[in-house]
């Protein structure tokens, strides 16, 4: 251990030296992005193992994306990587009534700025506040991510009711209801380099001595597989601007009316159409 401790700071000091001798303006990291599925508590108690299959194959490009972080000292933008659909999986089926899509999150961390430009049902707000801060604890773990030296850092955060999955158990009734009570906290895994002395990280983590390469939460894995520090096209970070301008709690009281509407819709549906009470 002592022998790894040492490779890890010296290679810590080599970086720094390397990155004291040039120019720092920034760079760009790719993560990856997975999500697994709790297939069981969705409804895949009725579903037969070939169905399970064909599910899991439809909503892949869902749960395992490609994003960028286009990064400065001081600003940010993380974007997802577009990608076509894989033909026959029917991805594009999965689908909000009305339609719902984000735009790049965008962190200043020297002006404390978060924003973030989002589509809901055919109208575009601006999501405009303050960054999220999360209490890091600084672990003595590490470990080495690609050629980089990283370091453990962990927070508890609470976990936020997902309006999705409300509108379903609304939708289910009394016969979804699970028989224990669900966490209200979670614990969130970070591991940062300091070889890349920024205060950035992917999705909306940030606040640590170093650029954060992988972060665990929950059922999601973000992991850094690439990063050009000063690339020669240079580094564009646009700041969102479209759209009604609300703030995060705004927004989400927003989303949970519409939510309620469409459930209410739905529910409607269901009683006055083929084979309803209606």
């Amino acid at each position: 251990m002592k022998i790894n401790s040492l490779l890890l700071v010296l290679a810590i000091c080599l970086a720094s030296v390397r990155l004291s001798a040039q120019k720092f303006d920034g760079g760009i990291a790719t993560y990856q992005s997975k999500t697994s599925f709790d297939m069981e508590n969705f409804g895949g108690r009725e579903m037969s193992d070939q169905q399970k299959k064909q599910f899991a194959e439809r909503i892949k490009n869902r749960l395992e994306k490609v994003f960028t972080l286009t990064f400065t000292k001081d600003e940010s933008i993380y974007e997802e990587v577009a990608k076509l659909e894989t033909p026959g999986t029917g991805g594009g089926n999965i689908r909000f009534a009305g339609g719902f899509s984000q735009g790049g999150i965008y962190k200043n961390v020297a002006e404390n700025v978060y924003a973030r430009e989002n589509d809901l049902m055919g109208k575009n707000f601006l999501v405009k506040d303050t960054l999220s801060k999360l209490d890091w604890k600084l672990e003595k773990e590490s470990k080495m991510i690609g050629q980089y030296a990283a370091f453990k850092a962990t927070a508890i955060r609470k976990i936020e009711e997902n309006p999705w999955e409300a509108m379903r158990s609304r939708r289910g009734g009394d016969e979804h209801k699970e028989e224990t009570s669900k966490p209200t906290e979670e614990v969130i895994t970070a591991w940062y380099t300091p070889q890349i002395p920024v205060s950035q990280g992917p999705d909306e983590y940030w606040g640590l001595p170093g650029l954060i390469l992988e972060v665990t939460a929950g059922r999601t894995v973000i992991l850094c597989n690439k990063i050009v520090i000063n690339p020669k096209e240079g580094l564009e970070i646009e700041v969102p601007k479209k759209g009604d301008k609300v703030t995060r709690s705004e927004y989400e009281k927003i989303v949970a009316e519409k939510t309620k509407e469409m459930a209410e819709r739905f529910g409607n549906g269901r009683r006055n159409g083929p084979g309803g009470r209606g």
